[in-house]
Protein backbone atom coordinates (compact mmCIF):
# COMPACT_ATOMS: atom_id res chain seq x y z
CA UNK A 1 0.00 0.00 0.00
CA UNK A 2 0.84 3.40 -0.81
CA UNK A 3 1.48 5.46 2.43
CA UNK A 4 1.47 9.03 2.70
CA UNK A 5 2.88 11.69 5.20
CA UNK A 6 0.71 15.13 5.14
CA UNK A 7 1.42 18.59 6.20
CA UNK A 8 -0.74 21.43 6.82
CA UNK A 9 1.11 24.69 6.01
CA UNK A 10 -0.33 28.13 7.78
CA UNK A 11 1.72 31.29 7.26
CA UNK A 12 0.64 33.76 9.56
CA UNK A 13 1.46 37.81 10.65
CA UNK A 14 -0.29 39.59 13.20
CA UNK A 15 -3.30 36.50 13.71
CA UNK A 16 -3.16 36.24 17.34
CA UNK A 17 -6.89 36.17 17.39
CA UNK A 18 -7.29 33.79 14.56
CA UNK A 19 -4.38 30.95 14.93
CA UNK A 20 -5.57 29.20 18.00
CA UNK A 21 -9.03 29.11 16.90
CA UNK A 22 -7.77 27.90 13.29
CA UNK A 23 -5.13 25.10 14.64
CA UNK A 24 -7.91 24.01 17.11
CA UNK A 25 -10.30 23.67 14.19
CA UNK A 26 -7.71 21.59 12.27
CA UNK A 27 -7.47 19.31 14.81
CA UNK A 28 -11.02 18.72 14.80
CA UNK A 29 -11.12 17.32 11.38
CA UNK A 30 -9.19 14.11 13.08
CA UNK A 31 -6.66 14.11 10.22
CA UNK A 32 -3.62 12.23 10.17
CA UNK A 33 -1.39 15.33 9.24
CA UNK A 34 1.02 17.62 10.84
CA UNK A 35 0.69 21.33 11.33
CA UNK A 36 2.89 23.76 10.81
CA UNK A 37 2.73 27.51 11.47
CA UNK A 38 5.22 30.14 10.02
CA UNK A 39 5.28 33.13 11.72
CA UNK A 40 6.58 36.33 9.91
CA UNK A 41 7.52 37.84 13.76
CA UNK A 42 4.17 39.39 14.26
CA UNK A 43 4.04 42.51 16.52
CA UNK A 44 0.97 41.10 17.86
CA UNK A 45 2.85 37.99 19.97
CA UNK A 46 1.21 35.49 17.40
CA UNK A 47 4.30 33.50 17.29
CA UNK A 48 4.58 33.20 20.90
CA UNK A 49 1.08 31.78 21.55
CA UNK A 50 1.84 29.25 18.31
CA UNK A 51 5.07 28.15 20.63
CA UNK A 52 2.67 27.77 23.69
CA UNK A 53 0.50 25.56 21.58
CA UNK A 54 3.15 23.84 20.59
CA UNK A 55 4.41 22.74 23.49
CA UNK A 56 1.34 21.39 24.54
CA UNK A 57 0.30 19.38 21.08
CA UNK A 58 3.28 17.48 19.52
CA UNK A 59 1.84 17.43 15.99
CA UNK A 60 2.11 21.13 15.94
CA UNK A 61 5.15 22.81 14.30
CA UNK A 62 6.25 26.53 14.16
CA UNK A 63 8.77 28.44 12.39
CA UNK A 64 9.85 32.00 13.36
CA UNK A 65 11.22 34.41 10.87
CA UNK A 66 13.14 37.81 11.69
CA UNK A 67 10.65 39.88 9.71
CA UNK A 68 7.79 40.36 6.79
CA UNK A 69 9.34 38.45 4.29
CA UNK A 70 6.39 38.36 1.87
CA UNK A 71 4.06 35.60 1.39
CA UNK A 72 5.47 34.00 -1.38
CA UNK A 73 8.91 33.61 0.38
CA UNK A 74 6.62 32.36 3.09
CA UNK A 75 5.09 29.51 0.36
CA UNK A 76 8.52 28.57 -0.32
CA UNK A 77 9.84 27.97 3.04
CA UNK A 78 7.27 26.33 3.95
CA UNK A 79 6.84 24.02 0.89
CA UNK A 80 10.70 23.60 0.81
CA UNK A 81 10.71 22.42 4.99
CA UNK A 82 7.82 20.03 4.11
CA UNK A 83 10.40 18.11 1.27
CA UNK A 84 12.99 18.41 4.06
CA UNK A 85 11.19 16.39 6.57
CA UNK A 86 9.74 14.05 4.10
CA UNK A 87 6.18 14.71 3.55
CA UNK A 88 4.58 13.87 0.42
CA UNK A 89 0.83 15.60 0.72
CA UNK A 90 0.92 19.38 1.24
CA UNK A 91 -2.08 21.40 2.28
CA UNK A 92 -1.38 25.48 2.28
CA UNK A 93 -4.15 27.89 3.32
CA UNK A 94 -4.42 31.21 4.89
CA UNK A 95 -5.11 31.65 9.07
CA UNK A 96 -8.23 34.00 8.82
CA UNK A 97 -10.80 31.70 8.16
CA UNK A 98 -10.96 32.42 4.58
CA UNK A 99 -9.93 28.67 3.88
CA UNK A 100 -12.37 26.17 5.72
CA UNK A 101 -10.48 23.54 7.62
CA UNK A 102 -13.82 21.80 7.12
CA UNK A 103 -12.62 21.65 3.45
CA UNK A 104 -9.24 20.04 4.35
CA UNK A 105 -10.88 16.47 3.89
CA UNK A 106 -12.08 17.40 0.50
CA UNK A 107 -8.56 18.33 -0.65
CA UNK A 108 -6.75 15.32 0.02
CA UNK A 109 -9.54 13.10 -1.62
CA UNK A 110 -9.34 15.17 -5.01
CA UNK A 111 -5.69 14.65 -4.70
CA UNK A 112 -5.30 11.19 -6.15
CA UNK A 113 -4.17 10.52 -9.59
CA UNK A 114 -3.13 14.63 -9.93
CA UNK A 115 -0.45 16.71 -8.75
CA UNK A 116 -1.85 19.86 -7.45
CA UNK A 117 -5.86 20.22 -6.26
CA UNK A 118 -6.70 24.04 -5.95
CA UNK A 119 -9.78 25.57 -4.11
CA UNK A 120 -11.71 27.66 -6.44
CA UNK A 121 -13.93 30.64 -5.51
CA UNK A 122 -14.85 30.70 -9.32
CA UNK A 123 -16.91 27.20 -9.56
CA UNK A 124 -20.32 28.04 -6.80
CA UNK A 125 -21.90 31.08 -7.92
CA UNK A 126 -21.68 33.80 -4.98
CA UNK A 127 -19.18 32.17 -3.26
CA UNK A 128 -17.66 35.89 -2.28
CA UNK A 129 -20.78 37.25 -1.25
CA UNK A 130 -19.55 38.10 2.11
CA UNK A 131 -16.86 39.84 0.49
CA UNK A 132 -16.30 43.97 0.15
CA UNK A 133 -16.72 45.47 -2.93
CA UNK A 134 -12.54 46.41 -3.46
CA UNK A 135 -12.05 42.88 -2.44
CA UNK A 136 -14.25 41.28 -4.99
CA UNK A 137 -12.98 43.78 -7.81
CA UNK A 138 -8.89 42.87 -7.05
CA UNK A 139 -9.78 38.99 -6.78
CA UNK A 140 -11.80 39.02 -10.15
CA UNK A 141 -9.26 41.14 -11.86
CA UNK A 142 -6.55 38.93 -11.30
CA UNK A 143 -8.56 35.70 -12.21
CA UNK A 144 -9.29 37.36 -15.21
CA UNK A 145 -5.52 38.31 -16.19
CA UNK A 146 -4.15 35.10 -14.74
CA UNK A 147 -7.26 32.77 -16.97
CA UNK A 148 -7.01 35.47 -20.36
CA UNK A 149 -3.38 36.68 -20.13
CA UNK A 150 -1.35 33.56 -18.71
CA UNK A 151 -4.18 31.11 -19.91
CA UNK A 152 -4.21 29.63 -16.34
CA UNK A 153 -8.06 27.72 -16.75
CA UNK A 154 -8.06 27.68 -12.79
CA UNK A 155 -8.40 30.00 -9.63
CA UNK A 156 -4.66 31.02 -9.66
CA UNK A 157 -4.66 33.55 -6.69
CA UNK A 158 -5.80 32.05 -4.19
CA UNK A 159 -3.65 30.19 -1.45
CA UNK A 160 -6.04 27.15 -0.29
CA UNK A 161 -4.06 24.18 -2.38
CA UNK A 162 -2.93 20.73 -1.58
CA UNK A 163 0.40 19.56 -3.52
CA UNK A 164 1.31 16.14 -4.37
CA UNK A 165 5.41 16.65 -3.61
CA UNK A 166 5.57 12.55 -4.18
CA UNK A 167 4.97 13.43 -8.01
CA UNK A 168 6.29 17.47 -8.29
CA UNK A 169 10.15 17.32 -8.13
CA UNK A 170 11.78 20.31 -5.55
CA UNK A 171 13.32 22.16 -8.50
CA UNK A 172 9.60 23.04 -9.84
CA UNK A 173 9.63 25.33 -7.10
CA UNK A 174 12.84 26.87 -6.87
CA UNK A 175 12.06 28.31 -10.18
CA UNK A 176 9.09 30.19 -8.66
CA UNK A 177 10.88 33.94 -8.83
CA UNK A 178 7.82 36.04 -7.10
CA UNK A 179 7.69 36.94 -3.57
CA UNK A 180 4.49 38.60 -2.56
CA UNK A 181 1.20 37.01 -3.86
CA UNK A 182 2.29 36.80 -7.43
CA UNK A 183 3.71 33.38 -6.06
CA UNK A 184 0.73 31.57 -6.46
CA UNK A 185 -0.35 32.10 -10.01
CA UNK A 186 3.46 31.97 -11.03
CA UNK A 187 3.65 28.83 -9.50
CA UNK A 188 0.50 27.38 -11.14
CA UNK A 189 1.68 28.69 -14.71
CA UNK A 190 4.87 26.69 -14.19
CA UNK A 191 3.04 23.78 -13.27
CA UNK A 192 0.58 23.65 -16.06
CA UNK A 193 3.27 24.77 -18.32
CA UNK A 194 5.32 21.78 -17.53
CA UNK A 195 2.62 19.43 -17.84
CA UNK A 196 1.68 18.36 -14.13
CA UNK A 197 -2.11 17.60 -13.61
CA UNK A 198 -4.12 20.50 -11.63
CA UNK A 199 -7.91 19.76 -10.00
CA UNK A 200 -10.04 22.48 -8.34
CA UNK A 201 -12.88 21.84 -6.14
CA UNK A 202 -15.27 24.44 -5.75
CA UNK A 203 -15.18 26.77 -1.90
CA UNK A 204 -16.91 29.45 -0.35
CA UNK A 205 -15.10 32.35 1.30
CA UNK A 206 -16.77 34.30 4.15
CA UNK A 207 -14.72 37.61 5.36
CA UNK A 208 -12.62 37.08 7.52
CA UNK A 209 -13.52 36.56 11.09
CA UNK A 210 -10.87 39.39 12.45
CA UNK A 211 -8.73 41.80 11.37
CA UNK A 212 -8.24 42.86 7.71
CA UNK A 213 -7.23 41.71 4.26
CA UNK A 214 -3.25 42.21 4.26
CA UNK A 215 -3.14 42.78 0.86
CA UNK A 216 -2.28 46.70 0.02
CA UNK A 217 -3.34 48.06 -3.94
CA UNK A 218 0.44 47.84 -4.47
CA UNK A 219 0.72 44.22 -3.94
CA UNK A 220 -2.11 44.18 -6.83
CA UNK A 221 0.13 46.15 -9.50
CA UNK A 222 2.71 44.38 -8.74
CA UNK A 223 1.08 41.06 -9.53
CA UNK A 224 -0.70 42.59 -12.38
CA UNK A 225 3.08 43.67 -13.77
CA UNK A 226 4.37 40.30 -13.37
CA UNK A 227 1.44 38.63 -15.10
CA UNK A 228 2.71 41.32 -18.07
CA UNK A 229 6.15 40.03 -17.35
CA UNK A 230 5.34 36.43 -18.06
CA UNK A 231 3.44 37.07 -20.75
CA UNK A 232 6.09 38.95 -22.83
CA UNK A 233 8.38 36.08 -21.62
CA UNK A 234 6.16 33.26 -23.36
CA UNK A 235 6.54 35.04 -26.48
CA UNK A 236 10.05 35.99 -26.69
CA UNK A 237 11.32 32.67 -25.37
CA UNK A 238 8.70 30.43 -24.29
CA UNK A 239 11.42 27.61 -23.71
CA UNK A 240 12.82 29.31 -20.31
CA UNK A 241 9.27 27.53 -18.78
CA UNK A 242 10.56 24.19 -19.64
CA UNK A 243 11.71 22.34 -16.43
CA UNK A 244 14.10 19.53 -16.79
CA UNK A 245 16.14 17.91 -13.95
CA UNK A 246 18.43 20.40 -12.33
CA UNK A 247 21.87 20.84 -13.32
CA UNK A 248 24.45 18.85 -11.59
CA UNK A 249 27.83 20.22 -10.93
CA UNK A 250 30.74 18.15 -12.64
CA UNK A 251 33.84 19.84 -11.20
CA UNK A 252 32.79 21.24 -8.00
CA UNK A 253 36.62 23.19 -7.24
CA UNK A 254 36.88 24.28 -11.45
CA UNK A 255 38.25 27.88 -10.88
CA UNK A 256 36.23 30.88 -11.90
CA UNK A 257 38.57 33.58 -11.82
CA UNK A 258 36.23 36.15 -13.68
CA UNK A 259 33.48 35.18 -11.38
CA UNK A 260 30.67 34.25 -14.21
CA UNK A 261 28.30 32.90 -10.98
CA UNK A 262 27.81 36.28 -9.50
CA UNK A 263 26.81 38.14 -13.38
CA UNK A 264 24.40 35.00 -13.97
CA UNK A 265 22.87 34.85 -10.71
CA UNK A 266 22.07 38.66 -11.15
CA UNK A 267 20.53 37.63 -14.16
CA UNK A 268 18.01 35.47 -12.74
CA UNK A 269 16.79 38.72 -10.75
CA UNK A 270 15.47 41.66 -12.36
CA UNK A 271 17.63 44.40 -13.46
CA UNK A 272 16.36 47.20 -15.93
CA UNK A 273 12.93 45.63 -17.46
CA UNK A 274 13.80 47.95 -20.55
CA UNK A 275 17.01 46.67 -21.09
CA UNK A 276 15.77 43.43 -20.75
CA UNK A 277 13.06 43.48 -23.42
CA UNK A 278 15.32 45.42 -25.96
CA UNK A 279 17.73 42.79 -25.06
CA UNK A 280 15.40 40.17 -25.45
CA UNK A 281 14.16 41.31 -28.83
CA UNK A 282 17.23 42.18 -30.11
CA UNK A 283 18.27 38.17 -29.32
CA UNK A 284 15.11 36.85 -31.06
CA UNK A 285 14.58 38.86 -33.71
CA UNK A 286 18.32 40.08 -34.74
CA UNK A 287 20.94 37.43 -33.22
CA UNK A 288 18.86 34.08 -33.32
CA UNK A 289 18.31 34.25 -36.84
CA UNK A 290 21.90 34.94 -37.62
CA UNK A 291 22.87 32.25 -36.05
CA UNK A 292 20.36 29.86 -37.27
CA UNK A 293 21.60 31.15 -40.76
CA UNK A 294 25.73 30.16 -40.51
CA UNK A 295 25.04 27.44 -38.38
CA UNK A 296 22.85 25.76 -41.49
CA UNK A 297 25.25 27.43 -43.99
CA UNK A 298 28.14 25.46 -42.33
CA UNK A 299 27.01 22.37 -41.01
CA UNK A 300 24.33 19.85 -41.98
CA UNK A 301 21.68 18.16 -39.64
CA UNK A 302 22.34 16.31 -37.08
CA UNK A 303 26.48 17.69 -36.46
CA UNK A 304 28.28 17.03 -33.38
CA UNK A 305 28.46 21.06 -32.11
CA UNK A 306 30.31 22.04 -29.05
CA UNK A 307 28.83 25.41 -27.70
CA UNK A 308 32.03 26.85 -26.20
CA UNK A 309 30.86 29.18 -23.41
CA UNK A 310 27.30 28.83 -23.73
CA UNK A 311 25.94 31.28 -20.85
CA UNK A 312 22.21 30.92 -20.81
CA UNK A 313 21.74 29.33 -23.62
CA UNK A 314 18.96 31.43 -24.85
CA UNK A 315 19.80 31.93 -28.91
CA UNK A 316 20.48 28.49 -30.09
CA UNK A 317 17.47 27.08 -28.53
CA UNK A 318 16.10 26.14 -32.42
CA UNK A 319 19.27 24.48 -33.52
CA UNK A 320 18.95 21.97 -30.52
CA UNK A 321 16.39 19.80 -32.65
CA UNK A 322 18.56 19.79 -35.56
CA UNK A 323 21.94 19.44 -34.26
CA UNK A 324 23.74 17.35 -31.34
CA UNK A 325 24.86 19.96 -29.55
CA UNK A 326 26.78 19.88 -26.29
CA UNK A 327 26.27 23.18 -24.23
CA UNK A 328 29.59 23.90 -21.93
CA UNK A 329 30.36 26.62 -19.26
CA UNK A 330 32.74 27.44 -16.18
CA UNK A 331 29.34 28.88 -14.09
CA UNK A 332 27.28 26.77 -12.75
CA UNK A 333 24.57 29.61 -12.24
CA UNK A 334 24.55 29.73 -16.30
CA UNK A 335 24.41 26.25 -16.86
CA UNK A 336 21.39 25.88 -14.52
CA UNK A 337 19.90 28.98 -16.91
CA UNK A 338 20.75 27.28 -19.97
CA UNK A 339 19.51 23.48 -19.06
CA UNK A 340 15.93 25.69 -18.72
CA UNK A 341 16.12 27.23 -21.78
CA UNK A 342 17.46 24.17 -23.64
CA UNK A 343 15.31 20.84 -22.54
CA UNK A 344 16.74 18.78 -25.70
CA UNK A 345 20.69 19.92 -25.39
CA UNK A 346 22.60 16.93 -26.17
CA UNK A 347 24.70 17.57 -23.15
CA UNK A 348 25.19 20.00 -20.75
CA UNK A 349 28.59 20.32 -18.95
CA UNK A 350 30.49 22.25 -16.92
CA UNK A 351 34.62 23.21 -18.49
CA UNK A 352 36.81 25.48 -18.50
CA UNK A 353 37.08 26.86 -22.36
CA UNK A 354 40.56 26.97 -21.91
CA UNK A 355 41.13 23.62 -21.10
CA UNK A 356 38.36 21.58 -22.98
CA UNK A 357 37.91 17.78 -21.27
CA UNK A 358 37.16 16.57 -24.92
CA UNK A 359 39.64 13.67 -27.05
CA UNK A 360 41.08 15.39 -30.04
CA UNK A 361 37.87 15.28 -32.77
CA UNK A 362 35.47 15.09 -30.90
CA UNK A 363 33.20 17.59 -32.58
CA UNK A 364 32.29 18.50 -36.06
CA UNK A 365 31.98 22.28 -35.12
CA UNK A 366 31.70 24.54 -32.54
CA UNK A 367 30.39 28.06 -31.99
CA UNK A 368 30.09 30.80 -29.54
CA UNK A 369 28.27 34.28 -29.31
CA UNK A 370 29.81 37.29 -26.99
CA UNK A 371 32.57 35.32 -25.39
CA UNK A 372 35.85 36.49 -27.09
CA UNK A 373 35.52 40.19 -26.38
CA UNK A 374 35.96 39.10 -22.52
CA UNK A 375 39.43 37.72 -23.20
CA UNK A 376 42.93 39.17 -23.13
CA UNK A 377 44.67 37.84 -26.47
CA UNK A 378 46.67 35.19 -24.99
CA UNK A 379 43.51 33.90 -23.22
CA UNK A 380 42.24 33.98 -26.70
CA UNK A 381 45.29 31.92 -28.20
CA UNK A 382 44.73 29.43 -25.50
CA UNK A 383 40.90 28.94 -26.64
CA UNK A 384 41.98 29.16 -30.37
CA UNK A 385 44.03 25.95 -29.70
CA UNK A 386 41.59 24.19 -27.40
CA UNK A 387 38.98 24.65 -30.24
CA UNK A 388 41.14 23.63 -33.12
CA UNK A 389 42.16 20.60 -30.85
CA UNK A 390 38.77 19.45 -30.24
CA UNK A 391 37.11 19.93 -33.95
CA UNK A 392 38.05 17.34 -36.56
CA UNK A 393 39.74 17.63 -39.54
CA UNK A 394 38.01 19.90 -41.52
CA UNK A 395 35.58 20.82 -39.10
CA UNK A 396 34.41 24.76 -38.43
CA UNK A 397 34.33 26.95 -35.72
CA UNK A 398 31.97 30.12 -35.84
CA UNK A 399 32.11 33.10 -34.11
CA UNK A 400 30.14 35.97 -33.02
CA UNK A 401 32.36 38.27 -31.93
CA UNK A 402 31.54 42.11 -31.72
CA UNK A 403 33.17 44.66 -33.22
CA UNK A 404 34.72 47.71 -32.58
CA UNK A 405 32.90 49.86 -34.48
CA UNK A 406 29.53 48.06 -33.91
CA UNK A 407 26.68 50.15 -32.83
CA UNK A 408 26.23 48.42 -29.64
CA UNK A 409 29.51 49.72 -28.39
CA UNK A 410 28.41 53.38 -28.98
CA UNK A 411 24.73 52.63 -28.08
CA UNK A 412 25.75 50.84 -24.77
CA UNK A 413 28.38 53.47 -23.79
CA UNK A 414 26.33 56.21 -23.63
CA UNK A 415 23.84 54.44 -21.92
CA UNK A 416 26.27 53.95 -19.04
CA UNK A 417 27.45 56.94 -19.12
CA UNK A 418 23.86 58.64 -18.42
CA UNK A 419 23.28 55.98 -15.98
CA UNK A 420 26.75 56.36 -13.97
CA UNK A 421 27.85 59.89 -15.14
CA UNK A 422 24.44 61.55 -14.56
CA UNK A 423 22.16 59.59 -12.64
CA UNK A 424 25.43 58.05 -10.50
CA UNK A 425 23.51 54.76 -10.26
CA UNK A 426 27.23 52.77 -10.54
CA UNK A 427 25.47 49.88 -12.37
CA UNK A 428 27.13 48.08 -15.51
CA UNK A 429 24.63 46.51 -17.24
CA UNK A 430 26.89 43.79 -19.16
CA UNK A 431 30.60 42.44 -18.22
CA UNK A 432 33.68 44.49 -19.27
CA UNK A 433 34.18 43.95 -23.14
CA UNK A 434 37.80 43.79 -23.08
CA UNK A 435 39.14 42.42 -27.18
CA UNK A 436 36.69 43.56 -29.24
CA UNK A 437 37.21 42.80 -33.25
CA UNK A 438 38.95 45.33 -35.23
CA UNK A 439 38.89 43.49 -38.42
CA UNK A 440 39.54 40.33 -40.17
CA UNK A 441 43.11 41.01 -41.12
CA UNK A 442 44.21 41.75 -37.58
CA UNK A 443 43.03 38.23 -36.55
CA UNK A 444 44.30 36.43 -39.48
CA UNK A 445 48.06 35.92 -38.33
CA UNK A 446 46.81 34.37 -35.10
CA UNK A 447 44.48 31.91 -36.78
CA UNK A 448 46.80 30.52 -39.61
CA UNK A 449 49.45 30.05 -36.47
CA UNK A 450 47.17 27.87 -34.46
CA UNK A 451 45.99 26.16 -38.02
CA UNK A 452 42.65 27.83 -39.02
CA UNK A 453 42.05 29.40 -42.32
CA UNK A 454 39.05 31.86 -42.62
CA UNK A 455 35.52 29.99 -44.47
CA UNK A 456 34.05 33.09 -44.10
CA UNK A 457 33.20 36.55 -42.43
CA UNK A 458 30.73 38.93 -42.16
CA UNK A 459 30.22 42.36 -40.68
CA UNK A 460 26.71 44.14 -42.04
CA UNK A 461 23.44 45.56 -41.89
CA UNK A 462 21.73 42.17 -40.89
CA UNK A 463 22.33 42.03 -37.16
CA UNK A 464 22.17 46.46 -37.02
CA UNK A 465 26.13 46.41 -37.63
CA UNK A 466 26.84 44.83 -34.13
CA UNK A 467 28.42 41.31 -34.13
CA UNK A 468 31.86 40.39 -36.54
CA UNK A 469 31.02 36.39 -37.43
CA UNK A 470 33.91 35.01 -38.05
CA UNK A 471 34.11 31.35 -39.63
CA UNK A 472 37.30 29.51 -38.77
CA UNK A 473 38.24 25.92 -40.40
CA UNK A 474 40.42 23.69 -39.83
Amino acid sequence: METHKTLIFVPTYNERENAPELFRQILAQGLDADILFLDDNSPDGTGQILDELAAMHPCLRVIHRTGKLGIGSAHVDGIQWAYNHGYTQLVTMDCDFTHSPEDIPRLLEALSGCDVVVGSRWIQADSLKEWSAFRKFLTGLGHFLTRDILKVPFDATGAFRIYNLARIPRHVFNRVAAQGYAFFFESLFLLIRNNFFVREIPIVLPKRTYGHSKMRLYDAVSSAGRILKLYFATILNPEQFCIPEPFTQLNPHLLDPQNWDEYWEKKKRATSVVYDAIAAAYRNMVIKPQLNRFIRKHFPGGSKLLHAGCGSGQVDSQLQKEMLITETDISTAALTLCRSNNPWAHQILQTDIMDLPFPDGSFDGAYNLGVMEHFTEPEIRKIFTQLYRVVKPGGKVVIFWPHARATSVFVLKFIHWVINRILRQNIRLHPAEISLLRSRSEIEPLLKEIGFNIADYYFGPRDLFVQAILVMQK
